[in-house]
């Protein structure tokens, strides 16, 4: 844009440089696809640490394969990795809650959360876990609910939190502090939600209530002396012996702190009645059974009723407001829950759940809504019973890792134990068209620690440990470095399931099989770094898996970085401002030392000008960069010769 000045003075103006520079695309995140314990389904989910899995998918479990995979990234090395969970029919855990005098529902509670601007089911068993309290002791009783939700685990047989999320002053009315717009922005257990026609009322609070004390006020004077009541949480009725002294209580929470007294007296060494609470909250009395005892159960209805004298109808607990002590996944409606629906884990994950599908995207095709990933594995694939099902899944695996400039592994079936299985499964996985310079296989499968069967070892999937290999050897020397050798150890897998020889593993290496070995001083490490078009009788460029690593690190780096030349005019200034950024770019790589030479002349080349950009070009409105590296050829085979200098005759 011209300047044109309109007043005599100083001007000052900004002139960009012209230099352009390319940051390097990422190299070491890691994709894993299976079924999990919990986590949204078909939805992908950054994770940074084991402490993240354990939180989003529930961490190791004995029957989800993938979730080893997971913890053995982390473990040997891996920074950052996305999880998409599959499920096949699973059911996610719901209560719908009745309105205070149980006319009809008002609100549902879904097991899941909200990620983005999506409301994403999380189904599975693990939501029977989830317990829902509701009260009204907010800044304005009379419209206003608090909301507490509940993961709990079994202990000892007593039910303990072990993740609580609190929603204050919530409202059914449309405004800042609306129910389902403030639990679905902030829970990663639930999801709330109505449907049309439901009324608007607050859902009724848990735990057993009384009826309004201001519009019937209890007569406290008949309070006075002794009396009886009959109270059932859940186990049977007991009889309570209320005394109240010569003169009648004072205040209402003078009354209630009697009664409370009383029924924690009545059994001692019954938890539901020595922690049980009698409390005055708004315009009611709320009576109820400690949660730490074995008895306790959510769907608890509290039943107070007079044995002898006028205590229950005097402090209105008879009938009282029926209702649980908790919302919960019930199997049948109990109190104020309208309908509920268990979690279940569903069927057994098959090759179309593993396969997914692009227009919906399930399965790996969900991370089409993240940016970026280098490694798919789906070590379940593996384990589907049969080499023609797993080629049915990898194969379209392997066209999307190709398009998305990343590497997929292919792991060996269960039970493949033997040279000449793992031959055959290699012949197979190749005629299904998985030999590509984007997939790599390793074998044998590993035995790792399993913490859900006493730490006992079990036998799992090599990609998870391999892809964190990856990551590890990436940081630490780059990704032009071969991740093998006796600095690629297995991090947290004690035994392999085959243990290779020298002439054995000289007959998977030519194949493009990379072996896993284990050696007395360095223990079990990665002894290969072919990948699947690294058989010697295919002589591919892409042999090696660094090489092939750093051409799409190379690709990856410069569709980013020269995203700012499009629709740019396409003449000597461009070429020579992409000349300038990608030589830079690559000088850095050099430096690093990324490629073979001396020099920079020997080590890369970069071109952008006339002689790669014809007036045709132009005219179609293309601009033509040519990039050329020598990359570095791992040392597969070191061999010394030696000599024997015999002592000639003087």
């Amino acid at each position: 844009m011209s300047f044109v000045p309109s007043f005599p003075g100083v001007y000052i103006r900004e002139v960009p440089s012209g230099s352009r520079s390319i940051a390097g695309a990422s190299t070491s995140i890691a994709a894993f696809v299976g079924s999990f314990a919990r986590g949204p389904v078909d939805s992908p989910v950054r994770l940074f640490s084991l402490a993240d899995f354990e939180t989003h998918f529930g961490g190791i479990a004995g029957d989800h394969p993938a979730s080893f995979a997971v913890s053995q990234f982390f473990v040997n090395g891996g920074g950052t990795a996305y999880a998409v969970r599959v499920a096949n029919g699973a059911d996610a855990a719901s209560v719908t809650m009745q309105d205070w005098g149980g006319a009809g529902p008002v609100l549902r509670a879904t097991a899941g959360r909200m990620i983005g601007d999506r409301v994403i089911a999380n189904p599975g068993a693990w939501g029977n876990a989830l317990r829902i309290d509701i009260d009204y002791r907010t800044a304005d009783p009379t419209t206003q609910f608090n909301l507490i939700v509940s993961e709990v685990r079994l202990q000892d047989g007593v039910a303990q939190a072990v993740r609580t999320e609190v929603f204050r002053n919530l409202t059914m009315a449309a405004g800042p502090n609306n129910a389902i717009a403030v639990v679905n922005a902030g829970s990663a257990l639930i999801t709330l939600d109505r449907d049309a026609g439901w009324a608007t009322d607050r859902p009724g609070p848990t735990g057993f209530y009384s009826d309004d004390l201001v519009a019937t006020p209890p007569n406290l004077a008949l309070l006075t002396g002794q009396g009886e009541i009959d109270i059932d949480f859940g186990t049977g009725a007991e009889t309570v012996e209320v005394d109240y002294g010569a003169g009648s209580p004072a205040t209402l929470a003078a009354a209630a702190a009697t009664l409370q007294d009383a029924i924690r007296a009545a059994q001692p060494a019954n938890r539901l009645f020595a922690q049980a609470t009698v409390t005055v909250e708004g315009d009611r009395l709320r009576v109820a059974p400690g949660r730490t005892s074995p008895d306790y159960a959510p769907g608890t209805i509290v039943s107070i009723a007079d044995a002898t004298g006028t205590f229950a109808a005097t402090l209105l607990l008879d009938p009282g407001v029926p209702n649980v002590e908790q919302y919960f996944p019930a199997a049948a409606p109990v109190g104020l829950i309208d309908a509920a629906i268990v979690g279940d884990d569903g069927n057994a994950i098959d090759a179309p759940t593993l396969s997914g599908n692009r227009g919906l995207r399930t399965s790996f095709y969900a991370l089409d809504n993240i940016d970026a990933f280098n490694m798919l594995a789906i070590p379940q694939a593996a384990e589907l019973g049969d080499t023609a099902l797993q080629a049915g899944v990898m194969a379209p695996a392997l066209a999307y890792v190709i398009e998305k400039r990343a590497m997929l592994f292919v792991d060996p079936p269960p039970g493949t134990d033997t040279l000449d299985e793992a031959e055959a499964w290699l012949d197979e996985i190749a005629g299904a068209g998985l030999r590509s310079p984007n997939s790599v296989a390793y074998y044998p499968r590993l035995r790792v620690s399993d913490p859900t069967d006493g730490g006992r070892l079990r036998e799992v999937a090599p990609s998870g440990t391999m892809a964190g290999v990856w990551a590890r050897t990436d940081g630490e020397s780059g990704v032009w470095k071969a991740p093998a050798g006796t600095t690629a150890s297995l991090r947290g897998v004690p035994e392999l399931t085959h243990v290779l020889s020298d002439p054995q593993n000289g007959v998977l290496n030519p194949v493009g099989l990379n072996a896993l070995r284990s050696f007395d001083i360095p223990g079990n490490i990665a002894w290969g770094a072919r990948t699947l078009m690294g058989a010697d009788l295919l002589a591919s460029d892409w042999k090696y898996i660094p090489v092939r690593r750093t051409a799409l690190f190379i690709e990856s780096s410069l569709f980013d970085g020269l995203q700012w030349a499009v629709f740019q005019p396409n003449a000597d200034p461009l070429w020579l401002e992409i000349r300038g950024a990608v030589t830079a770019f690559m000088q850095r790589l050099f430096r690093q030392g990324a490629f073979k030479g001396t020099s920079p002349r020997d080590a890369y080349i970069v071109r952008c000008g006339p002689d790669t950009t014809t007036q045709a070009d132009i005219n179609a409105g293309i601009v033509n960069v040519f990039v050329g590296f020598a990359p570095l050829q791992p040392a597969e085979f070191v061999v010394v010769s030696l000599q024997l200098q015999l002592q000639q005759a003087a």
